[in-house]
């Protein structure tokens, strides 16, 4: 089994940062970086207004975002080659402690494990390593993505601001 943390400051807000993360996957720009996602079909989705919380389903992810708490958090697991290859991927977005308002924190803990070549544990662990060596370069390859998403948000959000005055 292989384990690994990344961290990453946006310098973005928290709320920019987590709209840029909910289109990810959707976005068609993102198509070629993240080629290693086929499609994301939204399965089941709850919201509790009364809490300020939404729950939703995807094909491949599970999130949980508390409003109240500027709080999101990301499971995502493998859904091809999973008899051979276990991943799950855990994301955090959190306002930097620092810089709250303007800043969001981004940590990401990826389990890899290789499930019934628990004989071969040589080449389960060169596999893993492989393995995590690519969803290394793949998580950079996401991060890439929602900075320009943000920076298409921030845009956006400019120009309806000059357009109100």
């Amino acid at each position: 089994m292989v384990v690994y943390t990344q961290e990453h400051v946006y310098r973005h807000p928290w709320d920019r940062v987590t709209a840029a993360a909910w289109r990810k996957f959707t976005d068609p720009a993102s198509r070629t970086a993240l080629s290693h996602v086929a499609d994301v079909h939204t399965l089941d989705r709850r919201v509790d207004p009364e809490a300020g919380r939404l729950q939703a389903a995807r094909s491949i992810t599970t999130s949980l975002v508390d409003a109240p708490r500027r709080a999101m958090d990301v499971v995502v697991r493998n859904v091809s080659l999973r008899g051979l290859i276990e991943v799950e991927e855990r994301s955090t977005y959190r306002p930097h402690a620092e810089r709250p308002d303007e800043w969001t924190q981004f940590r990401q803990e990826t389990t890899i494990r290789c499930r019934p070549l628990a004989a071969l544990a040589a080449v389960a662990e060169k596999v893993e390593t492989r393995c995590a060596e690519r969803f290394m370069q793949n998580s950079a390859k996401g991060r890439e993505v929602v900075e320009r998403i943000c920076r298409y948000l921030e845009a956006e959000a400019a120009g309806a601001a000059s357009s109100a005055i």
